[in-house]
């Protein structure tokens, strides 16, 4: 399995040709900004850069999936603040520890921010990927304008918004499991806090119940939010916890309701998703086929694409980097697929992807982490008849409010 690093190394290699092969959407990219812009870029030399963290609570424990344990309730994230000589700060997660990243800070302080970050493209080098989401929130400071905007939209793309923390609620606390009845009292907290798409974690037979129970329990479940809230889109996630053949006895059980998308039902191979494709598509069942979360693949994702067994691309959007993002979305359009980066666990990349929706399009639905925080202004985004509206501040539109 290639991991994300080689990934990284593939896309850049094909990056030129992704690029010139769409020409009506490389201008985007390659034609946006102006002269000026980067000038005024020019002005600002790196003089700091430092780093912390920030907590983000969940509104809830967060339970387990098919392969993993109990969640939490939130997050410490590690951060790192870019200071130039003028003044400007601009701040995000940190991609990767922080050892590493500080091993190449000597590589940064000093040089034009110019130099290491152009609007069209992001980052110069990906030896500065650690610095990729911070060094996108600088730009917008300097140049005052949203991260979107300087994808090429002065009014964002907006995005649906689905919850992604629908976990297996229903067996917690371990001495007195909620339920059924505790998923549906979350489904409904998510519902009254503005969204109309849910992701049920399903999977669980593969470590948590028999395979036999576990099935019957998902597809439970599937049926009470279905019924509960029939103006709502439902999606599925399986985190690899099914065999194809499992997985298609979950979609006879479940009858005719619809699944907005599937997400990695078992580990990605064409065989098996060919095998579930056709019987997809004898049985009439539309649901966009999601992947590649889990150690990314890019050949066999490649291919699963061109043979059109894969209608979402879900890597990670601080795994894949922000620049490296804005270099495979032209690919996608090509293949047809559209983009949903993985953002689980941070509310901060569920915010960095509504930019990267926000300036590009080509994005079905974002991934909610619903959180609130002490040390971070989250204020600037909201909620609108189901969709993420991005915030229309410098950058990514985030102010701390500590350190």
């Amino acid at each position: 399995m290639m991991n994300r690093r080689k990934f990284i190394h593939a896309l850049n290699a094909g990056a030129a040709l992704s690029l010139v092969s769409k020409p009506a959407f490389a201008g985007l990219f390659q034609g946006g900004p102006s002269a000026r812009m980067q000038d005024e870029l020019a002005y600002h030399t790196i003089q700091a850069v430092t780093f912390g963290d920030v907590r983000l609570q969940y509104p809830r424990l967060v339970g387990k999936n098919a392969r993993l344990d109990l969640h939490g309730y939130g997050i410490r994230n590690e951060i790192c603040t870019i200071t130039t000589d003028k003044g400007a700060k601009g701040w995000a997660s940190l991609r990767g520890g922080k050892g590493g990243a500080q091993r190449i800070v000597s590589e940064l302080v000093g040089k034009k921010l110019s130099d290491v970050f152009q609007v069209s493209v992001g980052i110069t080098d990906d030896r500065y990927l650690p610095f990729d989401m911070a060094l996108h929130d600088l730009a917008g400071v300097v140049l005052n304008k949203p991260v979107y905007a300087l994808l090429g939209r002065e009014q964002p793309f907006t995005t649906k918004y689905y919850s992604g923390m629908i976990y297996f609620d229903d067996l917690e606390p371990a001495h007195a499991p909620g339920g059924i009845d505790k998923v549906l009292a979350n489904c409904r907290y998510d519902y009254d806090y503005g969204y109309r798409q849910f992701k049920l974690k399903i999977g669980r037979g593969h470590r948590w119940m028999s395979q036999k129970d576990g099935l019957a329990r998902d597809i439970e479940i599937t049926k009470a939010i279905a019924a509960a809230f029939p103006d709502c889109d439902i999606l599925v996630d399986g985190n690899n916890g099914f065999t194809v053949y499992e997985f298609i006895d979950y979609l006879k059980g479940i009858g005719d309701i619809p699944l907005f998308w599937i997400e990695e039902p078992f580990h990605e191979t064409v065989d098996d998703y060919r095998k579930l494709r056709d019987w997809m598509t004898q049985a009439n069942v539309k649901s966009l086929l999601a992947d590649g979360e889990a150690d990314p693949n890019p050949a066999l994702l490649d291919e699963l694409m061109e043979l059109k067994l894969m209608d979402v691309h879900l890597t990670d959007i601080e795994g894949l980097g922000f620049t490296n993002w804005r270099k495979l979305m032209p690919k996608l359009v090509q293949y047809k697929v559209q983009s949903s980066p993985h953002a689980w666990g941070s509310l901060l990349k569920t915010y960095y992807t509504a930019h990267l929706a926000g300036g590009l399009g080509n994005t079905v639905t974002i991934e909610g982490v619903t959180s609130t925080s002490d040390d971070v202004d989250l204020s600037g985004y909201r909620i609108e008849d189901g969709n993420l509206i991005p915030s229309d501040g410098p950058g990514f539109g985030m102010k701390l409010l500590r350190g």
